[in-house]
């Protein structure tokens, strides 16, 4: 790929004009998570957006968008102009730049060749920090050194795991997997856990009216931490049911309940993508229910039926939670990168 045309958007416009090439790029990237999409960075941006959006676009001499780079400016506590990733930091659990396969570091160089230019185009900036970089991306084994080549100050750190399961074909294969004391307590619970004791479970569908099971969802969320209920008091309900709805439409939504005698017990957000299972967020009435183990027995419901569906990998997304390596989870990583002047 001959030279990069890098263009910046300094408004919102940018999504709207960026939007009928976006998922293509992503598509073909290294990049390609849910959090990454247009859809889930556009309404990012509508709800929890604060700032300036820069979106950095660089196409190829044929016009082919080759990476983008969607960021925001904001003055950060230390008084410096700050650029991050669209999406940082609290609801995206994987963000990156986006670059076609094969081309990464076409795009990073004018990337780069962009950050040293801004100043002399009116475009001032301190720092740039991108979070929740998935540990294999090109952004951290690439364009880190290639920065530091050019005289910026890069410094990268590990943020959070993410636990993962690889799935196997059958369920059985899974449970084998297990630390037989894991293996013992999760067969315990489940067993417990049946019809005759008025268990149930289910997914949203198109019977179902979703703004009222995302209020459903929401309630038994806010319930199941107080760290989750002031996350909602922040006004992340409007973006939650938004990006519901947006998801639905896209296919990747997978918003599943378990029952107790008819009532909410425990429910599921999770995001189906490139035949993986994102676990998001979840919620459980743990006052009523707690005997019953309802958010482990809902969790262990639904990587049985991402088996089922012959999914590659259950994802529970960022956080080092006990009961994401009692199901199997092995840790991943993502990692902040910063890249200053």
């Amino acid at each position: 790929m001959k030279r990069l045309h890098t263009r910046f958007f300094l408004s919102s416009d940018g999504f709207s004009e960026l939007a009928p090439d976006w998922n293509g790029l992503l598509r073909s990237s290294s990049a390609d998570t849910v959090f990454m999409t247009y859809e889930w960075q556009s309404t990012w941006w509508r709800y929890l957006g604060d700032g300036t959006p820069v979106l950095i676009a660089m196409r190829g001499p044929d016009g082919q968008l080759a990476g983008l780079a969607p960021l925001y400016r904001g003055l950060n506590d230390a008084g410096e102009w700050e650029l991050n990733t669209v999406g940082c930091v609290d609801v995206s659990d994987y963000l990156d730049l986006i670059a076609r396969r094969g081309h990464e570091a076409e795009v990073f160089s004018a990337f780069l060749d962009l950050l040293a230019s801004a100043p002399d185009r009116g475009f001032a900036w301190d720092v740039v920090s991108l979070c929740n970089v998935p540990q294999e991306s090109a952004t951290l084994s690439l364009l880190g050194p290639m920065a530091s080549s050019r005289g910026f100050h890069v410094t990268s750190r590990v943020q959070e795991v993410c636990p993962i399961i690889k799935l196997p074909a059958s369920w059985d294969e899974y449970l084998e997997g297990l630390d037989g004391k894991d293996r013992r307590e999760l067969r315990r619970k489940l067993r417990k856990a049946t019809p005759l004791a008025g268990v149930e479970w289910y997914l949203f569908g198109p019977d179902h009216d979703l703004d009222v099971q995302v209020d459903r969802f929401l309630h038994l969320m806010g319930m199941s931490h107080p760290d989750k209920a002031e996350f909602l008091h922040r006004g992340h309900r409007a973006f939650m049911h938004a990006i519901a709805r947006t998801a639905w439409q896209e296919g990747w939504l997978e918003l599943a309940f378990l029952t107790v005698d008819g009532e909410p017990a425990a429910t599921a957000f999770n995001f189906v993508y490139n035949n993986r299972t994102l676990l998001y967020n979840s919620g459980l009435d743990a006052a009523r229910f707690l005997a019953l183990s309802p958010g482990i027995v809902l969790t262990a419901l639904l990587i049985e039926h991402s088996i089922q569906q012959g999914r590659e990998l259950f994802d529970f997304l960022r956080g080092d939670e006990a009961y994401k390596y009692q199901l199997g989870g092995a840790d991943t990583t993502v990692h902040q990168l910063v890249i200053r002047r």
